[in-house]
């Protein structure tokens, strides 16, 4: 097994702690928000950062992956909770339980090589998805830096009325600070922006709450973060608040395997690496179960810390390693530092930190090359932002699965242009109706065989044979597309054989797949249907040509002739 230092030298130790010092840099204060996101103690945050992190960075076989909670999950986990009616003291406890669930599930999803489930989170509803929580997050924290506060479940089109009716009671110093350190992070990443400007101003925050005794004006602060590192222990819930949790932590699992694993592949790509999938789900299934015993929250890929370490040219997971030591010593050392940090200022830096997570560039790029798409990202917005969470990603699956049966139900059947010289290929495309040859009409499938094309398919094979000058006598099925078939497609197919045999037209295949040949064989389709290895030869024989084509050796060729 990679262990996290392979790859150190003498020349890339010192960089690969340095980069996991500004790791920790960013990873504090990004936690920190991240834990009130998800309606729980700093603690929880800071906790992920340890164990999971320790794990994670041991077990992956990405050597660029940083493992953490993020915003998408953080929100993810409040607005379950919420609405499961958790609140109070028990959204700990059941956040830690989701996160062993999760783990669960990452663990399975690896044993039995599921990775693929991933695939099923497209492109638009990834987007959509993570830009409605995005928003969901936005709209909390601009609330935090004005000093209004808001009810945490009160839904977002509330939550914009309520913060519009109450900008008149926005407190003064909570909107100097969030404002100062908005300032301070959009042009300190414009200029220079290798600095941890989320420390920097959290820091600089804290310290002009101390000395000019902030607090006492009004402006809310974190307050105490308990000492010390997590204390181990599996969440002790009833057995029906397991169940409960399980939608949530499936949803999470989908979401994270999809981003972590993508996120994975491409930073292998990009450097010339190989990961492997499973191994890689093995290592955030591990790093949600070690989440879940230490106190914390679900733990995904952080995209931003990720790429800040490919920035700095990282190699290696010695940087989580750096960055669970420093936690750890800041759990035991540094409490006190925290309790001061105003909430307008991690408002400020979550802000920051989630706006690139709208997706704006996304869909412009979705607008200008699918508006299908498009509509399935919007729509996936609003659905989180009016369902909440799981609702808005149902109404997206619900939509990309009605989008994905329309495009199969319809697929390309085309009738191939030829030509009565059997040494000539067939060619795209000639209008429905029209024929292939005199009295012959070769129709090329460009799908599986199933219950939702099959009576399309049936209807053009028989189509337009009343009338046909010259008269249709064979009919030829090209199957090169055509990777299988089911029971009621079998049905469709079998019925338009009849009908053109009772009319006296011959019915034959071409370019037929080895394991669909088997297939159509199971389903008593090949019995007195003749076959031909390529569109040429077929047109040649049911013409009844003289032989003026290459010897059969050679005639047949490659199956992808026509």
């Amino acid at each position: 097994m990679r262990l996290p230092w392979s790859g150190l030298g003498r020349t890339t130790l010192f960089g690969e702690i340095t980069a996991g010092i500004t790791l920790l840099a960013i990873s504090v204060p990004l936690n920190i928000g991240y834990a009130q996101i998800a309606g729980l103690p700093a603690s929880a945050g800071l906790y992920a950062l340890i164990v999971p992190t320790l794990i994670y960075a041991f077990l992956a076989s990405s050597k660029h992956v940083v493992a953490s909670p993020d915003a998408a999950s953080a929100a993810l986990v409040f607005s379950s909770l919420a609405g499961l009616g958790i609140a109070g003291d028990n959204l700990p406890v059941m956040a830690a339980a989701q996160a062993l669930l999760s783990g669960l599930l990452f663990a399975l999803a690896a044993i039995f090589r599921l990775g693929f489930l991933a695939t099923f989170l497209s492109a638009p509803i990834l987007i959509g998805f993570i830009s409605g929580l995005a928003l969901e997050i936005l709209l909390s924290q601009i609330a935090k830096m004005l000093g209004i506060p808001l009810e945490h479940n009160a839904g977002f089109a509330r939550g914009v009325l309520t913060l519009l009716g109450s900008l008149g009671q926005t407190h003064g110093w909570s909107l100097l600070i969030g404002g100062g350190c908005l300032a301070v992070l959009i042009l300190g990443r414009r200029f220079a922006p290798r600095v941890p400007w989320a420390l920097v101003v959290l820091v600089l925050a804290g310290a002009a709450v101390q000395v000019w005794g902030l607090a006492a004006h009004g402006v809310a602060v974190l307050g105490e973060v308990p000492a010390g590192p997590p204390v181990l222990e599996i969440p002790l819930v009833p057995w029906a608040a397991w169940l409960s949790l399980l939608p949530s932590a499936a949803a999470l699992t989908l979401v994270t395997m999809a981003e972590g694993l993508l996120l994975s592949r491409s930073y292998a790509e990009k450097n010339g690496e190989t990961v492997s999938p499973n191994r890689d789900l093995l290592a955030f299934g591990a790093a949600n179960l070690a989440a879940g015993v230490s106190a914390s929250f679900s733990v995904g890929s952080s995209t931003s810390r990720s790429a800040a370490m490919d920035q700095l040219g990282t190699r290696t997971q010695l940087p989580s390693l750096v960055l669970a030591a420093g936690t750890t010593v800041l759990l035991l050392c540094g409490t006190g530092l925290l309790a001061v940090i105003p909430a307008p200022a991690i408002g400020a830096v979550v802000a920051i930190a989630v706006f690139r997570l709208l997706g704006y560039t996304e869909f412009f790029r979705l607008w200008r090359r699918s508006r299908g798409e498009w509509v399935i990202a919007l729509a996936c917005v609003l659905g989180v932002l009016t369902l909440g969470p799981l609702g808005g990603l149902g109404v997206a699956f619900i939509l990309s699965l009605i989008a994905l049966a329309r495009r199969a139900a319809a697929p390309p059947i085309d009738i191939l242009l030829g030509s009565t010289d059997p040494t000539v290929s067939l060619l795209d495309g000639v209008g429905p109706g029209e024929q292939t040859a005199p009295g012959v009409r070769v129709l090329r499938f460009a799908a599986p065989i199933f219950f939702a094309n099959g009576g399309l398919l049936a209807s053009r094979l028989t189509e337009g044979l009343d009338g046909a000058v010259p008269p249709i006598h064979a009919v030829i099925l090209d199957l090169e597309a055509v990777t299988d078939i089911d029971i009621t497609g079998a049905d469709a197919l079998r019925g338009a054989r009849d009908r053109l045999t009772r009319r006296g037209i011959s019915f034959a295949y071409s370019r037929m797949r080895p394991g669909l040949r088997a297939r159509l064989d199971e389903l008593d389709l090949l019995a007195g249907t003749r076959e031909f290895p390529t569109n040429r030869e077929a047109l040649h024989s049911v013409l009844r040509l003289p032989d003026t084509a290459p010897g059969p050796g050679t005639e047949k060729g490659p199956a992808t002739s026509r």
